[in-house]
C-alpha cells in the first residue's frame, strides 16, 4: 500500500484544522519527550572528564573503581559493575615495575588523603606524597624536598599555622598526631591546584601538605597501597605504546592502565555515579515517558480519526474503497508526524540541556561533564512519533474502512454501546495482571517491591485506555445522581456524557494518566522522606550533635567523654558498602548508607535508638554487624548468617549479623565497628559526634555543635537531591500529560461545534451551555482524579510496605493542589474554546 498523500488526506488536513492540530501538538509533545531523554541517556553513554591532576602523566596504572557481579541469564553469563563508595587502591611497589618499562621517564606511586591542621580541628588539609610534583608541576620555592618526619606546605597552610621552613607543625593523619619538621614551602602546581579546587574527596580544601613518598601510604591509612600509580613519558614516545609496555609489565596485578579521558576517572569518581543518575533518567525513567508518549499520542491520534467517523461513512456510501480509507488515514500521519517530531526535537533538547544543568548544579554530574546531542536520539523522537501515528491511525480507521457504508453512517450518528470483544477482552486481562503483580508487590520486599509496582501502574493505566468507555459510562451514572440537584445543565451534562462515553473516555484517559504518574512518583517521595524523618527523630537520643567540615579529630569521642556531666560520647563515620541483593529474578549489588561507630554498642545505645528487633548491639565488633530490617529482607539474611559485602574500597567480607533493626531508612541500614573500616576508606576522620549529657559549650571545641532536632534537620536537607529528582519527573511527565489532557479536551469541545450551535437554535442560552459545559468538565476531572488516585494508591501501597513497613503519606494540601490544578485545567480547556465557537456564530 503506497502511503503517498493523496487528495483525501490533503483535504482533511485543510478542512479539519481542528483536528489535526491536536494531532499535530501530541505528536510534538511525544517527540519533546522521546527526545530529552534520549539526549540525557546518551550523554550518560558518552561521559566522560579530561585528567587535571594526571594531565601531565600520560598513562596511569590504578585499580578497577567497580565491582562486579555474573549473573546467569537467557543469554548466558552477564557481568555487571557498580561503581565503589571509595577509592579503590593498587600496590605502591607497581611504580618501580612501571619505571622499568622502555620509554617511562619516570613512574609514581600517588596518595591523596586528608590531614587536619594542628590548631584547628576543622582545619583541614589535603596530602601528597612528594613525587607527585614530577606530574603535577608542583615546585619548592623555599627549601628542600621531605624526609620521613618531614613536611613540605604551601604558602596558605604555612601562613594559617604560622610556621616556616625548621619550624615543627603539629599534624594529625589516619597514622594518628604527630609533629612534622617543615623542610620547605611549595607553590602548588596545575595538577595540585585542579585537585584541591574539587577538594578530593577529602573534605580538605584549606591547603596541600606533601610528604616524603616513603611514609605517606601509612599517613594515609592504607600501607603499601596507593591510589594509582603514574607515568610519565619522555619525549617522544607515543602514549597507547608505552600503555601497551605497562600493561605487559604489570600484566596479573589487576591494574587497568588508562590513558587519555580514561585518566579523569580514577581522579573524579563522581561521573560514574553521574553516569547512573543519567541512566535513570534518561533510560529508566526516559523508557516509562516513552511509554506515556506513546500511550498519549495513539490516544490523540485515535481521537482524530474516531471524530471524522461521519466523514468516513459518507465517503465509503458514494463510493470509497476500504483500501482508499486506509491509505488516507496512512497518508494522514505522513503529513503530520515528521513535521511536528522535528519541531518536537527543539524544544526536547532545550529541555535536556535545561535538565542536565540542574542536576550539575546540584553536584550529581560533574562540572566538566558536558552534554552530548547527536542525530540518533532525535531520529528516534522522529521515529517513535511516525509509528505511532501509523499504528494509531491504522487501528482507528479499521472499523470504519471496513464496515458497509450504511452501518458506518448509522454508527456515525448514534455511538456504538456494546465494546469491541477484542479490546474487553484484553482490558480484563490487563486487570488481572495488575491485581496480580499488586499481590506480588504486596508480598514483596525492597526493590522486588518497586519494580512489581512499576507493572501494577502500567497495567492499570493500559486497562484504563482499554476499558475507558465502560469505566466513562459508570463514572456518568454516578456522577449523574450527584447532578441531579443540580438543574438543567447538570442533567443535561449527565446525559451528554452517557450519552457519548467514547468521547467522556478520551478526556478522562489523559487525567487519570497525569494523576496516577504525578501522584506515585510524588507521593513516593514524600511517603519515604515521612518515614526517615520520624526514624531520624526518634532515633537520635543525644543531647548534642558535633560535626566538623573536614571531620572530627580522632580523638574526639575522648576528649568529650571527659567534660564534666557527659554520660557517653561516640563518633561516627558515614560510608557506604555495597550489598547483594536480590530483584527481579537477578542479584545486583545495593549501595547501602554505613555507620562505623568507635565505641562499644552498648553505648552506642546511650546516644542512638536504631529500635533493636533481633540480637544485641552490645556484640557488635570485628567481624560482626548489625542491619536494618528491610535489607534482612532483601538479602535474606536473618540473626547469626554471615552477609556477604563489598567495603567501600571493594574488598570483599562477610561479617556475622548480630542484631536487625527497625530504624535504618532514617539512619544507617548497616552498622559496623569503626575500626573495620580502617585501610578501606579515603577519610579516617569521623563524620559526627554523638553525645548524651553535659554542656554544649564545651563542645564547640571540637565543631560545629547542634542538637538533635537541628541535626535531624540538616540531615533532611541532604535528601533535596533525591526530592528534586522525583518532583522534576513528575511535572515533567504530568507536565506532558496535562498538555495532552488540555490538547484532547480542546478537540473534543471543538468537535462538538455543531451540537453546541444546535442546542442554541432550540433556545438554549449561551449561559445555560457554559453551565452544562462547566458540570461536564467537573465530571471529567472528578472522574479522572478518582481513578488516577486509585490507580496510584494501589501502585504505593505495596511499594511502600515493602520498602518502609509504612502506608504511603499523602500531604492533604499537596492532594488538593493536584486536585485543583486538574479541576482549573480541565475547566479552562473546555469553556475557552466553547466560548470562541459560540461567540463565532453568534456575535
Amino acid at each position: 500500500m503506497s502511503f503517498k498523500p493523496n487528495g483525501l488526506a490533503r483535504a482533511a488536513v485543510r478542512f479539519k484544522p481542528a483536528s489535526f492540530a491536536g494531532t499535530f501538538v501530541a505528536l510534538m509533545m511525544s517527540a519533546l519527550i522521546v527526545a530529552a531523554c534520549g539526549v540525557l541517556l546518551e550523554t550518560g553513554i558518552r561521559a566522560s572528564v579530561p585528567a587535571e591532576r594526571y594531565a601531565d602523566a600520560q598513562v596511569v596504572a590504578a585499580a578497577d573503581q567497580s565491582a562486579r557481579v555474573v549473573a546467569d541469564t537467557v543469554d548466558g553469563p552477564e557481568e555487571s559493575a557498580y561503581p565503589l563508595p571509595d577509592t579503590a587502591r593498587v600496590d605502591a611497589g607497581l611504580a618501580a615495575k612501571a619505571a622499568e618499562v622502555p620509554g617511562a621517564a619516570t613512574a609514581v606511586p600517588d596518595f591523596t588523603f586528608p590531614v587536619h591542621g594542628g590548631t584547628s580541628a576543622a582545619g583541614g588539609l589535603t596530602g601528597h606524597g612528594w613525587g607527585s610534583h614530577a606530574f603535577t608541576g608542583t615546585a619548592l620555592s623555599k627549601g628542600a624536598a621531605p624526609h620521613p618526619g618531614e613536611v613540605v606546605l604551601d604558602a596558605d597552610a604555612a601562613r594559617t599555622a604560622r610556621v616556616g621552613v625548621g619550624d615543627t607543625v603539629a599534624l594529625e593523619t589516619a597514622d594518628g598526631p604527630a609533629g612534622f619538621r617543615v623542610s620547605g614551602l611549595a607553590e602548588a602546581g596545575a595538577g595540585d591546584i585542579a585537585g584541591e579546587a574539587a577538594g578530593e574527596g577529602t573534605g580538605g580544601a584549606g591547603g596541600t601538605a606533601w610528604f616524603a613518598d616513603a611514609e605517606a601510604s601509612v599517613l594515609a591509612g592504607h600501607p603499601g597501597k596507593a591510589d594509582a600509580v603514574a607515568v610519565v613519558a619522555e619525549d617522544g614516545v607515543d602514549p597507547d605504546a608505552l600503555a601497551d609496555a605497562v600493561g605487559k609489565a604489570l600484566a596479573g596485578t589487576g591494574a587497568q592502565v588508562l590513558t587519555g579521558d580514561d585518566r579523569g576517572e580514577v581522579e573524579d569518581h563522581g561521573l560514574a555515579y553521574a553516569k547512573e543518575t543519567l541512566f535513570a533518567v534518561g533510560g529508566s525513567f526516559g523508557g516509562i515517558a516513552t511509554l506515556v508518549a506513546v500511550f498519549t499520542a495513539s490516544g490523540t491520534v485515535a481521537l482524530s480519526v474516531g471524530q471524522r467517523t461521519r466523514e468516513f461513512a459518507l465517503l465509503r456510501a458514494v463510493g470509497a474503497t476500504p483500501r482508499q480509507i486506509r491509505r488516507a488515514v496512512a497518508a494522514e500521519a505522513l503529513l503530520v508526524a515528521p513535521l511536528a517530531g522535528l519541531l518536537g526535537c527543539l524544544p526536547g533538547i532545550g529541555l535536556a540541556h535545561w535538565w542536565f544543568g540542574q542536576m550539575r548544579d546540584r553536584g550529581a554530574v560533574p562540572e566538566a561533564v558536558e552534554v552530548h546531542v547527536s542525530g540518533f536520539p532525535l531520529l528516534a523522537a522522529v521515529g517513535v512519533g511516525l509509528l505511532t501515528a501509523l499504528g494509531a491511525g491504522w487501528a482507528a480507521g479499521r472499523r470504519p474502512a471496513r464496515i458497509r457504508p450504511g452501518q458506518a453512517l448509522a454508527e456515525a450518528s448514534v455511538e456504538r454501546l456494546r465494546p469491541g470483544v477484542v479490546r474487553t477482552v484484553l482490558g480484563l486481562a490487563a486487570v488481572g495482571g495488575g491485581s496480580v503483580l499488586a499481590g506480588v508487590a504486596a508480598s514483596a520486599a525492597g526493590s522486588d517491591a518497586a519494580n512489581a509496582s512499576l507493572g501494577v501502574v502500567m497495567l492499570f493505566m493500559l486497562a484504563v485506555a482499554l476499558l475507558g468507555p465502560l469505566l466513562a459510562r459508570l463514572c456518568a451514572a454516578l456522577f449523574g445522581l450527584l447532578l441531579r440537584g443540580g438543574g438543567a445543565s447538570a442533567s443535561l451534562a449527565a446525559a451528554n456524557s452517557r450519552t457519548n462515553a467514547r468521547r467522556l473516555a478520551s478526556a478522562i484517559t489523559p487525567i487519570v494518566l497525569a494523576t496516577a504518574f504525578a501522584s506515585t512518583l510524588v507521593f513516593m517521595h514524600t511517603s519515604e522522606s515521612h518515614v526517615a524523618s520520624e526514624q531520624l527523630r526518634a532515633g537520635v537520643t543525644a543531647d548534642h550533635v558535633v560535626t566538623a567540615p573536614a571531620g572530627l579529630c580522632a580523638d574526639a569521642a575522648d576528649r568529650a567523654a571527659r567534660l564534666p556531666g557527659v554520660d557517653a560520647a561516640v563518633s561516627l563515620l558515614d560510608t557506604q558498602v555495597l550489598v547483594p541483593v536480590r530483584g527481579g529474578g537477578e542479584t545486583s549489588l545495593q549501595g547501602t548508607a554505613t555507620q562505623g561507630v568507635s565505641g562499644p554498642g552498648a553505648q552506642l545505645a546511650e546516644v542512638q535508638d536504631l529500635d533493636v528487633r533481633e540480637g544485641g548491639l552490645e556484640r557488635l565488633g570485628p567481624g560482626r554487624i548489625a542491619i536494618d530490617k528491610t535489607l534482612a529482607t532483601a538479602t535474606d539474611t536473618g540473626l547469626g548468617d554471615k552477609l556477604p559485602l563489598h567495603l567501600p574500597d571493594g574488598t570483599k567480607a562477610a561479617p556475622e549479623v548480630v542484631a536487625v533493626y527497625g530504624r535504618g531508612l532514617g539512619l544507617p541500614a548497616v552498622t559496623m565497628d569503626r575500626a573495620s573500616l580502617d585501610g578501606h576508606v579515603t577519610s579516617a576522620f569521623a563524620d559526627t559526634l554523638l553525645v548524651s549529657g553535659g554542656e554544649a559549650a564545651p563542645l564547640t571545641a571540637l565543631g560545629e555543635v547542634t542538637d538533635a532536632s537541628g541535626y535531624a534537620l540538616a540531615q533532611n536537607v541532604d535528601r533535596e537531591f533525591g526530592a528534586w529528582a522525583n518532583y522534576t519527573m513528575a511535572a515533567v511527565l504530568g507536565g506532558f500529560a496535562a498538555v495532552a489532557a488540555v490538547n484532547t479536551l480542546v478537540m473534543t469541545v471543538l468537535d462538538r461545534r455543531r451540537e453546541l450551535h444546535t442546542l442554541r437554535l432550540v433556545g438554549s442560552t449561551r449561559r445555560q451551555m457554559l453551565r452544562m459545559l462547566g458540570w461536564e468538565s467537573l465530571l471529567v476531572s472528578a472522574a479522572g482524579v478518582a481513578l488516577g488516585t486509585a490507580i496510584a494508591m494501589i501502585t504505593l501501597t505495596p511499594m511502600m510496605r515493602g520498602l518502609t513497613g509504612e502506608f504511603p503519606h499523602v500531604p492533604p494540601l499537596l492532594y488538593a493542589a493536584f486536585a485543583a490544578t486538574a479541576a482549573a485545567l480541565t475547566l479552562a480547556a473546555v469553556t475557552l474554546p466553547a466560548r470562541t465557537a459560540l461567540r463565532t456564530r453568534h456575535g
